[in-house]
Order: structure tokens, then sequence, then C-alpha cells
């Protein structure tokens, strides 16, 4: 596929509609709640995208992230917090829908795995995914962008700098986007990337190394980054 040419397949992070459509339904039925949802996956896949068909994953059960985390929990400051009234049924119409419920990862791993092997449009609004080459559409602002192998090395390289505050990924105290463009504008391959941060990290390989395995999208299944300061090359894959 070309970059003139739309890919035909949308794989859908569907953990974000079940929140945004979720939250925006805490005071109807869940009959109308789930017919939104139904309204929302169309209209993405079938009049926005003008594709063919979809697929959409929705994380269950266990996350490798959470025996790579030492500093803090993975997601730990989730804990307590507030889900949608419907949910479960939410969940469970997706899946009739025909979301995958993935189990030991997150979406966003089995949206950036099809994505990589398909050339899909990775249909989402969570940055993270933005490490992943290829077509992409936040369907929250009808936005269309494409993003490169270099860049996608970028993204993933500055949350490596600034962390993720959401999935309480500790970063460098001080260093945000801003700061962290200038510590890496004279990068161009994964080495150089890995070399800036590790400098910015003082030298501390393993904060980089826990900081990489926790936001890297894995691109093939189990895939797993033994030696992150050696795996990954400019193509967004990692070898063994």
């Amino acid at each position: 596929m070309t970059l003139s040419e739309k890919p035909k397949l949308a794989i859908i992070d569907a953990d974000i509609i079940t929140y945004r459509v979720g939250f925006a339904s805490e005071d109807v039925d869940e009959a109308i709640c789930l017919a939104r949802v139904t309204q929302l996956v169309h209209e993405i896949v079938f009049d926005d995208l003008k594709c063919d068909d979809y697929k959409a994953y929705i994380t269950g059960r266990g996350n490798f992230r959470n025996e790579i985390a030492v500093t803090e929990p993975y997601k730990g400051n989730r804990k307590d917090a507030k889900k949608p009234v419907h949910y479960e049924a939410i969940r469970n119409h997706l899946q009739r829908l025909g979301a995958e419920l993935v189990e030991g990862q997150e979406a966003d791993d089995a949206v950036a795995i099809e994505a990589t092997k398909t050339g899909g449009w990775i249909v989402s609004i969570d940055k993270d995914l933005d490490q992943v080459a290829g077509w992409h559409y936040n369907f929250v602002k009808h936005e269309e962008y494409y993003v490169t192998e270099e860049e996608g090395l970028r993204n993933l390289f500055t949350q490596v700098l600034t962390g993720d505050r959401i999935d309480n990924i500790i970063g460098l105290k001080g260093i945000g986007p801003k700061k962290a463009e200038k510590l890496l504008k004279d990068c161009t391959t994964a080495k150089e990337y890995y070399d800036a941060c590790l400098k910015a990290y003082d030298g501390n390989q393993l904060r980089v190394d826990e900081n990489l395995g926790l936001l890297w999208l894995r691109r093939t299944p189990n895939q797993t980054c033994p030696h992150l300061s050696t795996l990954l090359d400019v193509s967004g894959q990692s070898s063994t």
C-alpha cells in the first residue's frame, strides 16, 4: 500500500469507545447507550473512513507490563478510578459487534499488531499509538494523519523522557514535550534516540529500559523486549 492509498480496514481501540460513550451516557437507559455504541462504530468505519470492514479490541485480564514496572506500579494510580455506569454492558455489546477481548496485554498492543500486519487504519485518540507507523484516525477530532517510521520512534522516545501520567509511568522531572524535543532533535536512528535518553537519565539504563518496556507496543504476538538497549531499529520492529 502506498501513502496515497487509504486503508479499507479500520482497527479500533474499543477501550476508548467504552469510556467515551459510557461517560456520555450515564443518564440514559442501557439500551440507548448501546445504540450509541453501535452508531459510533458504524459512523467511524463506514461513514468517516469509508472502510469495508473493521476489527476492534478490548483489554481483558493480565498485562505483561505489570512485571516490568519497578519505579511505580503500572497504572497504579487507577485503582479507584470510576467506571461508566454501563461499563460491562458496553464491553459485552462491543464483543457482540465483533470486538475481541485480549488477555495478557492491552487493546493498544492488539491494535498495533494488527496494524503492522495489515496496514489498516489505527482508530484511537490515545497518543501511545502514535509510535506505530501508518494511517491514524482520531475519531473525536475527525482527524486523519500518517505517522512515518521515524516519527513513530520520536514519539516513543519522547514518552520515555516525559513519562505518562495517565499510566503512572514516571519520566524525568521537569521534562515536558518541548524539552524532550530539544533533547531528541538531532536523532534519526533508534540507537541515537536511545543514547540521547540514556544521557538525559544520567546513564541510568535501568530507568530507560523500564520506561521503554512499559511504553513499547507489540508489533507481533507475544513479543517481548529483553534487551531494550539494542532491540529497536528504525523500522520500529524489535529483534531477539
